[in-house]
């Protein structure tokens, strides 16, 4: 049986410049008293596009490092009680969107209600559209991005406008696209390819391939754009994709590359965005198996075998072609720790781990040095 569960995610507003009068019009979908939350690199992009079209924010919180250390959630959810803020502006990456879910789902575990969010997204991982946030717990002596499915934390509203990711340096836009097509591949892990996320996610990787495979090297966004080597559409095209790919994360179960990304991320600090550029093709060839046939959806190839084996290859040849990391020895990633992340993965997620089949232990050491 399949089925199709849908978020409280009442709007998502796309275009150019649709930002101002998108965010001026917030109050009308229960965005009241917002603070706004994001980071420093991206505080002039709230001060000369956000805060001056947000009609009744109550302030701002940059604190926000990555993976969603559990004392910066208990610090943000401070700052939005000592603020009287009634809602959530996120501007941002994941980071930025896990944090605000987080202080929203622990607004309501502390006061009884979510604090309803609106996202702006700076990347293209597709946090906005989703329930799932990772909070890492930095208590005990090796830290660990415990996974949270909250619904009501979706973002209420999502604002799509290529204006917040023309600032985005190259290498954190590019790798989050590589996010993306993750979540559109290991979202076929348990659904058949009739299921309308394996019909999205196909067109969604078909635009981000379309765009990266042309996307100009080693140059950064802004100067592409004053070049005429892309446009504000491509960028556009990079954030639908973002969306087609992520469309019906309640309806779908990811596999191993999130959770060694998970592992990577969390315990290890590796950045989240670059986590599936180095998981994600070996992960397809080792699991190639399991996801069978389903593959097809993404190519016209003959066979499941054939399907990953593509596939594989074309986001391979996009990841080396734009220059992004692709092993962890790229990341100065410590070889000594990979018997210690395999522990992880099979305490803390074993039925992925069970994707690559007969002798999974044995398998699950070969791949983790694949990635190395």
């Amino acid at each position: 049986m399949e089925k199709i569960e849908f978020l409280p995610q009442d709007n998502v507003i796309w275009g150019r410049g649709v930002l101002a009068g998108a965010l001026g019009q917030l109050r009308q979908y229960g965005i009241e008293r917002p603070i706004v939350f994001t980071v420093e690199p991206l505080d002039a992009l709230r001060r000369c596009f956000v805060v001056p079209n947000l009609p009744d924010g109550v302030g701002t919180y940059l604190d926000l490092p990555p993976h969603v250390p559990d004392f910066a959630v208990n610090e943000a959810l401070y700052a939005c009680e000592a603020s009287g803020a009634k809602s959530i502006v996120a501007v941002g990456g994941g980071s930025v969107l896990d944090a605000a879910k987080a202080v929203s789902h622990f607004h309501q575990v502390r006061h009884g209600t979510y604090l309803p969010i609106a996202a702006l997204p700076t990347t293209l991982s597709g946090s906005e559209f989703s329930h799932y946030f990772g909070v890492t717990e930095t208590a005990n002596e090796k830290k660990f991005k415990r996974s949270y499915a909250v619904k009501p934390t979706v973002p209420r509203v999502v604002i799509v406008d290529p204006e917040l990711i023309r600032g985005t340096p190259r290498a954190l836009l590019l790798s989050s696209a590589i996010k993306g097509v993750d979540h559109a591949v290991e979202g076929m892990r348990l659904v058949g390819p009739d299921h309308p996320h394996a019909i999205l996610a196909a067109s969604g990787v078909r635009r981000f391939l379309g765009v990266l495979t042309r996307w100009p090297v080693n140059v950064e966004t802004e100067e592409a754009l004053q070049r005429c080597e892309v446009d504000l559409d491509d960028l556009l095209q990079l954030q639908l994709a973002a969306w087609q790919c992520y469309f019906f994360p309640a309806s779908v179960i990811y596999g191993l590359s999130h959770r060694i990304g998970h592992i990577l991320g969390g315990s290890y600090g590796v950045p989240h965005s670059v986590t599936s550029c180095v998981t994600l093709v070996p992960v397809i060839r080792a699991c190639s198996a399991f996801y069978g046939e389903k593959l097809r959806i993404f190519n016209d190839a003959v066979s499941g075998v054939d399907a990953a084996s593509r596939l594989s290859a074309e986001i391979e040849a996009v990841v080396l072609r734009l220059g992004l990391p692709n092993r962890l020895r790229d990341l100065k990633f410590d070889h000594d720790e990979l018997p210690a992340v395999a522990r992880l993965l099979v305490e803390n997620y074993p039925r992925e781990v069970a994707d690559l089949g007969e002798g999974a232990a044995q398998r699950l050491a070969n791949l983790l040095e694949r990635l190395w």
